[in-house]
Parts: structure tokens; sequence; C-alpha cells
């Protein structure tokens, strides 16, 4: 599975119980997936096996051979929960939800790596092209290997309507400047606190953030910018799966 170590369960539940006590002080309506005899321990980092668009979800196909179950669940779910589905991704291609980061209603960026392919991206295209939504392809690069997680979201999150925490050294030149175009103000991870996730943090409304414990520095710099920064310890639940509270959360509306 990729795991450092074996999360211990009972330490785990308990980590997530307290995650999504916080996350009800902030989302109206918290769901939680049920079992499925298709899905593994992975599927704890539900953001990966859908995207939100217009008109719904789009259920990915995972990059990771052994999460391929996922997005057959979350279909199961969205069809007794109500919830629309706008399409889904479909052999050859691959999409994963960490990939994607909308940077406004109309402008989604999507990373290019190993868990995302090209025609992932272009199916994605198809499907919320009649919306007026553009799709801006960002080649990952190949740091650690296909071996390892790294999503655009491990190097970018919306953190407020203007502000990005990034990590600039992995990010591409063309999609850095463009960024800056728009008027975004990014705020730099440390490069001490990139491994350990710091750049994965969880917007729960303007101005205020939930984040990984144990990145200070990082915490600072948001604070310094004007971002609150609510603290979880994920030892078992985020450590040990390389999967922070992006990872942990799969948000299907925006309430204003």
């Amino acid at each position: 599975m990729g795991y450092i170590e074996e999360p211990d369960f009972d330490r785990a539940c308990a980590e997530y119980d307290a995650f999504a006590g916080i996350l009800r002080r902030f989302a109206p309506d918290v769901r939680f997936l049920p079992a499925g005899t298709g899905t593994g321990l992975d599927s704890i980092y539900v953001r990966d096996a859908a995207c939100i668009a217009p008109r719904g979800l789009v259920l990915g196909r995972m990059g990771k051979a052994l999460r391929r179950g996922e997005p057959e669940a979350i279909k199961e779910f969205c069809l007794r929960a109500g919830w629309p589905v706008a399409g889904e991704i479909l052999e050859p291609g691959t999409l994963e939800g960490g990939d994607i980061v909308w940077l406004d209603g109309k402008t989604v960026a999507v990373g290019h790596g190993y868990r995302t392919n090209a025609e992932g991206i272009r199916q994605l295209a198809a499907i919320v092209a009649p919306d007026g939504v553009e799709v801006v392809e960002v080649p990952l690069p190949h740091w650690d290997g296909p071996g390892d997680v790294l999503h655009l979201m491990s190097m970018l999150s919306p953190v407020d309507e203007t502000k990005l925490l990034v990590y600039s050294r992995l990010l591409p030149v063309p999609f850095r400047k463009r960024l800056l175009d728009r008027g975004s103000r990014l705020i730099e991870v440390p490069d001490e606190e990139y491994a350990t996730m710091a750049t994965n943090v969880l917007a729960l409304a303007p101005g205020k953030c939930l984040a990984l414990d144990g990145n200070p520095r990082t915490a600072a710099l948001l604070g310094k910018a004007g971002v609150e920064v609510l603290i979880y310890e994920g030892k078992e639940i985020s450590v040990k799966g390389a999967g922070g509270p992006t990872c942990l959360t799969r948000p299907l509306r925006r309430v204003d």
C-alpha cells in the first residue's frame, strides 16, 4: 500500500473522530461513505476518487491500481444520496481528485503526473466544456518517482479567495506566473516543512484553514498572512499514509 507503517486502528479512529468534530464546526452536512467490498485502506483519502464540477461530481479513475474500486463506491453513494454525477473518467484515462484545484468558478488546474494522465484530463475538459470552464494542464515533476504520491495539491492549496499556500520549487514556471498574473498571493512553505505535508491544508471558510500538527513555521506564515490555522493530530490517519486534511475530505458543494 505504500504506508510508512501500519496504522494503529484505535488511535486512528480517535484521530478521525476529532478531525470530523472540527469539520462539523464549519460544514453544515458531513457524511461518511459506508463500508464497501471494493475499497481498501486508502479509501480514507476520499478526495481522490472524484472531483466536483458545475453540474455534479465527476468520478475519477485511479492511477494507483489498488484504488480502482473507489470511484464505484462514490457512485453508489451519490445514487443513494441524490447527488448528481456529471460524468466519469473511462479507461485508458486516469484522474485523481488530488490533482485538481479550482482557481475560480470557470478555471480548474489539473496536474499531469503519474496519477492523472493526458487522456483523463481530456475527458474532464470535455465534461466541463459545456459550462464554459477552462482546464489548465499543469505538468508535474518526477520527484520521487511513480511509487510516490505527488499530486498538484502536494504543492498548492487554496486558503482564501486570493491566497494560495505553495511550494514554489516544484511549480512549473508558466503556471506560477499565471497564478501571480491572476493576482494570487503566494504563501511559501519552508523547505524543511514540505516533507511533513505543510502544503496540504484544508480551507474551512474565508481566512480559516485546517492543518496537520507539526509544521509551526508554515502556521506562523499563514497567520502573518491573515489566515487562522486550526490544528489536528494525524499521526495515524495522515502521516503514515501521506494524506493530509484535503485528502481526507471530498467537498461536494460550496456554501457561501
